[in-house]
This record gives structure tokens, C-alpha cells and sequence, in this order.
């Protein structure tokens, strides 16, 4: 009995072996022709992670036993590395304005009250410093583009996914 011939492309020559995980680049976040604005802060958090990466995690690295696990996490490094050096060299540091803070521009930590008397805070800052659990939001969100320019005692109306309502502006600071 002649037995047909699998095609390779569905065979695997060792089993045993992992493949490396593929890991893309993120895309940059920002609409086309935007402004890479950061923070001074935020420069400082990712020119440490930098730093980091580059003295202390990839040296680590590169000391594994496991020669196939020391390439997966070299890779990983240096694509992080990679997305770092791009973010900071194309960052435009935005420096606090000088008081008094009566308008809400990039970089300022904003108090809203809601119309049920709520508190919130929004620090507003780059694509890059996002983090939402510590109530920083990107200066592309679209409550940051609500709150930007208002002033210390305005009300805006902003569309959260419950409904509208309306946030009275009762802190500014930077």
C-alpha cells in the first residue's frame, strides 16, 4: 500500500522546540501629524525605564542558561528599547505654566464636581503617560479635550456612556 505524502506545511520537524512569540510594535496612539507632547515627569518615568532596560534587564538577559529563552527576552528588550528611544526623541516636553492656574492647559491636574455634587480628578497628560487607574488621561481623550482651556469655576458638558452631564471646574493645579 503506498501511503499519500503529507504536505510539510502541515508538519512541525521537532516538537520540542517553542517558537518565538512574534511581538509587533505597537502602533504610535496619536492621530496623524500630532504632537508627541509629554510631561517633565513623564520624560523623567520613561528615561529611567530606559535606563533600566538597557543596564540592568538586557545585561540579565543576556546571562540566561537557556539560550532560546535569552533570545525571546532579548528580542522583547529590544523592541521595548526600541519604542522608548522613538517615544523620547520625538517627546516635546511640555513645562507647567506659571501661577495663578485659572485655565486648564496640558499638564494640569483638574478637580470637576458633577451635578450630584461628585468629585473627580483628571490629570491630563501624554499619549505615553496614560494611566487610568491613577486618573491620568491622555490629552486626546475626549474628557481631557473637554476640559482643556476651561477655566477655574466653568461648567462644561461632557458625554460619559451613562448620559450627559455636567462638570463644574473647581480645582486646577499643576
Amino acid at each position: 500500500m503506498v501511503r499519500p505524502r503529507m504536505s510539510k506545511a502541515f508538519t512541525r520537524e521537532d516538537d520540542s522546540v517553542a517558537e518565538s512569540p512574534v511581538v509587533l510594535t505597537p502602533a504610535s496612539p496619536l492621530p496623524s501629524g500630532a504632537k508627541n507632547y509629554m510631561t517633565p515627569k513623564g520624560e523623567q518615568t520613561l528615561r529611567t525605564e530606559l535606563t533600566r532596560l538597557i543596564e540592568v534587564e538586557r545585561p540579565a538577559a543576556l546571562a540566561f542558561e537557556d539560550a532560546e529563552e535569552s533570545k525571546r527576552e532579548l528580542h522583547l528588550l529590544d523592541q521595548r528599547i526600541v519604542q522608548l528611544q522613538n517615544t523620547l526623541q520625538t517627546a516635546e516636553i511640555v513645562t507647567p505654566p506659571t501661577p495663578p492656574h485659572t485655565q486648564v492647559l496640558f499638564g494640569a491636574t483638574v478637580t470637576v464636581r458633577d451635578q450630584f455634587g461628585e468629585e473627580s480628578r483628571y490629570r491630563i497628560v501624554g499619549v505615553d503617560e496614560t494611566d487610568l487607574d491613577n486618573d491620568e488621561v491622555s490629552w486626546i481623550s475626549p474628557i481631557a479635550k473637554t476640559l482643556l482651556n476651561a477655566k477655574l469655576g466653568e461648567k462644561v458638558k461632557f458625554r460619559f456612556p451613562a448620559g450627559e452631564d455636567v462638570l463644574e471646574i473647581i480645582g486646577i493645579k499643576y
